[in-house]
């Protein structure tokens, strides 16, 4: 029985190379997702497989909701952690990153460091770029040194698949034997649509049979995926024209690029990692923590109580003294006013 495409790792990748870089920053990564957002408008993306990668290699690939992160041949003895990076315009660049891995059979040490990235805002979610580095060493644990996947690797014949723009769906064949580029087999209307939860093409899903049935299968996949996406974007644009605002920045920038079906669906598992993030501290964190003391226990009530006291008769003090410059202050006014009046009456007595 053959095994699995996804236990495999099969996958659409860009098909041309990215070449090699030893790091890259945040801003590199936003501005390669954005410039593959418009690549890959016309440019099919090809299965393959991602198998031992190289320190400094990086892979554009086109990760479908349903289906999770592609075998690469690494084991990783640490956990993948994520993060968000906000960027300008709006946008918002989400890091998965994993540390600690090796290649079984062939490294010493688990020095091995994978980072994914993708727009989870501002951008197309499902493109994915993924970079491998060097980090921190690590003994390798002997229960963990071995393959993830059987060699020799299975060989791909699948033709490319355009995964964006008005041929999305639509398969490229090579050479002449084929449809051409960019155009679906004749058969599509004579076929029924069948199950189309694992669109694109992807090879070997399960599929009784002998390989024309597989291709009729995996053809009206395509005619089904291509006929829903003319169909949302046309009720996009038609929604966008009869609306008078958009409620959400990033709504508009996303509907522009990516279908309701992918947008709703992408937005779904997001708000479920949230929502997993929020409740894995509660399920999983120490139940038992000491909580924490009060703020006020840094104070004693004798220290507090001996203070107001003090301060207490120093008010009375200052009291007592405004009191009594206030009578002074009375009484002296008083007997400027007596001589005033006294002074007033000796004049008025005196002969003209």
């Amino acid at each position: 029985m053959a095994q699995h495409p996804q236990a495999e790792g099969l996958c659409l990748r860009f098909p041309d190379p990215l070449g090699q870089h030893a790091q890259v920053t945040h801003e590199t990564a936003a501005q390669m997702l954005l410039r593959a957002t418009q690549l890959a408008q016309h440019t099919p993306f090809t299965w393959g497989y991602i198998d031992k990668p190289a320190e400094g290699q990086l892979f554009l690939i086109f990760q479908m909701p349903q289906l999770p992160f592609p075998i690469d041949g690494l084991v990783f003895q640490d956990r993948e952690q994520r993060y968000s990076f906000p960027l300008p315009g709006g946008r918002e660049l989400e890091v998965s990153e994993i540390k600690f891995g090796f290649i079984p059979g062939v490294d010493n040490t688990a020095f091995r460091v994978r980072r994914r990235y993708r727009l989870a805002k501002g951008g197309h979610p499902q493109l994915v770029l993924i970079h491998y580095s060097r980090g921190q060493a690590s003994p390798i644990m002997p229960s963990l040194n071995q393959p993830v996947r059987s060699y020799p690797l299975r060989s791909v014949n699948e033709p490319a698949v355009y995964v964006m723009g008005e041929k999305q769906g639509q398969k490229v064949y090579p050479g002449a034997g084929g449809p051409g580029p960019g155009r679906v087999a004749p058969t599509l209307d004579r076929q029924p649509v069948g199950d189309m939860s694992m669109g694109y093409g992807m090879p070997g899903m399960g599929m009784p049979g002998n390989p024309q049935a597989m291709l009729a299968h995996q053809n009206s996949n395509m005619e089904a995926l291509e006929k829903r996406a003319l169909r949302d974007r046309s009720a996009s644009m038609s929604a966008r024209q009869a609306a008078a605002r958009v409620d959400d920045d990033d709504s508009a920038d996303e509907s522009e690029t990516i279908s309701t079906r992918t947008l709703a669906l992408t937005r779904y598992r997001r708000n479920h990692e949230l929502m997993n993030e929020v409740f894995m501290y509660a399920a999983f964190g120490n139940k038992n923590a000491i909580s924490p003391p009060p703020p006020y226990s840094i104070f004693k009530k004798d220290e507090l109580e001996e203070q107001v006291a003090k301060l207490t008769s120093e008010i009375e003090a200052l009291r007592a003294k405004a009191a009594a410059r206030q009578q002074a202050t009375r009484a002296t006014a008083n007997e400027l006013a007596d001589v005033s009046m006294e002074g007033t009456s000796m004049s008025d007595a005196i002969p003209t």
